[in-house]
C-alpha cells in the first residue's frame, strides 16, 4: 500500500500563563485553551485567565505542540521527527539540527510589562545548556495607544553600569524605547536586551529554545509575592552593551508595497517574510528545500494542495492561527478568503543560494472557488 502523503498541519496551541499577559490570544485572536491536571482532567481557560503567550508550534520535550488535523492528528512534533525526519524539514535543515524541530512558533499578549530579558546565542547556550541559542523575531501584530517596546541601549553602556542600575531599578533610562505600529518587525539578535510594556499583541518566530535569562523585573523581584528568579550575573558577558542597531528594527509599510511579498529577516537561524495575499500564489515548497511556517496575521487563508490520489484538498487557516507546510511537499498555493489577508512565512535553510520566500502569482480563479 502506498505510503499517505504530508500535508499541511495544524497544531493544538499551548497556553502559558505569564503575569504580563491578558485577553487578547481568546477575545481577539479566538484561541481556545485548556489546562490539564495532575489527574489527567481538562479545564478550559477563560477570560479571567491571564495568559501571555500561545506557543503553536513547539518541539520541547515537555511542551510538545500536537497535531490537530489530519490522520496524524494526534501525534506530536517530535513524533513527526523521528518517524518522517527530513520529510519534514528538508535535508540540509535535518542535517544541521538532527531530530529537534528548529523553529518555537508564538503569539504573545504583552498586557503590562514584559521583564528585561536577554537571551544567548548558540555557542554559549551550547557550551552551558546543551541547547540552542535564541534569536527571535517580533512582528506587531497591534499596538494600544501609549504601548512601548524597549530594544537594547539608547548609547553604550558598560556591564558596570548596567548592573547598578538594575539593582538600583534606572535600567529603563538607558535603554532604547520606541512606539511600535502595526506591522513592526524587530529581529532580537542572541545578546539583545529587550522589554515591552502596555498592550503590544506580537506573532513571534524563535529558535527552538526556551533559555530566558531575566534581568530586571520593574521592581516585581523586590516583592516576596510578585518575585521572580533573576539572572543578571548569569548573563552579564552575554549582553550587547552597544547603541542599538536600528537596522533591527524594520518598519512598518506605509504604503501598498510593490509586490505581494516583503523580506523581513534573513538570518542564520530562520528567514520571514511578509505576505499581502490579494490574488493566489503558488509556492514551489520543493524549491524552497526545507518547510514553511505561515502565521496568519489578518483575514483568512485556504492552503492548497494535492492530496492522496491526486485529490485536490485544502487547510483553512484563520487570523491568529498556524500551518506548517513539510518540505516533502512539491507545491502548495495560497488563496485569500477574506479582503486584507497577510500571511507571515518562516522557513529555515542551512544550504543552497535560495534567501527568501518563493512563489509566483497565478490567476487561480479556479482554486479560489475550490476553496470555498
Amino acid at each position: 500500500m502506498e505510503a499517505k502523503k504530508l500535508y499541511p498541519m495544524k497544531f493544538i496551541p499551548l497556553a502559558s500563563k505569564k503575569p504580563w499577559g491578558g485577553t487578547a490570544l481568546i477575545s481577539l485572536l479566538g484561541k481556545k485553551f485548556v489546562e490539564c491536571g495532575e489527574d489527567g482532567s481538562e479545564t478550559p481557560l477563560t477570560l479571567q485567565d491571564v495568559i501571555g503567550e500561545s506557543w503553536e508550534l513547539a518541539d520541547m520535550g515537555k511542551q510538545d505542540s500536537v497535531v490537530a488535523n489530519g490522520f496524524l492528528a494526534g501525534n506530536t512534533i517530535s513524533e513527526l521527527m523521528d518517524t518522517y525526519m527530513e520529510e519534514i524539514v528538508g535535508d540540509g535543515c535535518f542535517n544541521h539540527y538532527g531530530r529537534q524541530f528548529p523553529l518555537l512558533i508564538k503569539y504573545l499578549d504583552i498586557n503590562d510589562k514584559l521583564s528585561v530579558q536577554v537571551h544567548p546565542d548558540d555557542e554559549v547556550a551550547f557550551e552551558r545548556f546543551d541547547s540552542l541559542g535564541k534569536s527571535e523575531m517580533w512582528y506587531v501584530m497591534d499596538s494600544k495607544p501609549g504601548s512601548v517596546i524597549y530594544m537594547g541601549f539608547k548609547r553604550k553602556v558598560s556591564a558596570q553600569e548596567f548592573y547598578d542600575r538594575c539593582k538600583a531599578g534606572t535600567a529603563q533610562e538607558v535603554m532604547n524605547a520606541i512606539h511600535p505600529e502595526k506591522g513592526d518587525v524587530f529581529y532580537i539578535k542572541a545578546g539583545t536586551i529587550h522589554a515591552a510594556d502596555a498592550g503590544v499583541l506580537i506573532a513571534e518566530v524563535q529558535e527552538s529554545s526556551d533559555i530566558t535569562f531575566r534581568l530586571y523585573d520593574w521592581g516585581r523581584e523586590f516583592n516576596p509575592l510578585t518575585a521572580r528568579p533573576t539572572h543578571l550575573d548569569e548573563a552579564l558577558d552575554v549582553i550587547n552593551y552597544e547603541e542599538y542597531d536600528t537596522s533591527a528594527h524594520i518598519k512598518a509599510a506605509q504604503t501598498a508595497p510593490a509586490s505581494l511579498v516583503r523580506d523581513l529577516v534573513i538570518s542564520p537561524e530562520f528567514n520571514s517574510s511578509e505576505i499581502f495575499l490579494d490574488s493566489p500564489v503558488k509556492v514551489d515548497v520543493e524549491a524552497n528545500g526545507s518547510f514553511i511556517v505561515y502565521m496568519c496575521l489578518d483575514g483568512e487563508a485556504s492552503v492548497q494542495y494535492e492530496g492522496d490520489g491526486g485529490d485536490a484538498e485544502n487547510v483553512i487557516v484563520g487570523k491568529g492561527e498556524t500551518v506548517l507546510v513539510p518540505a516533502a511537499m512539491k507545491t502548495v498555493i495560497l488563496v485569500p478568503m477574506k479582503d486584507g489577508t497577510r500571511l507571515l512565512a518562516a522557513t529555515v535553510r542551512r544550504e543552497g543560494e535560495l534567501d527568501s520566500y518563493t512563489g509566483e502569482v497565478i490567476s487561480g480563479e479556479d482554486d479560489a472557488e475550490d476553496a470555498q
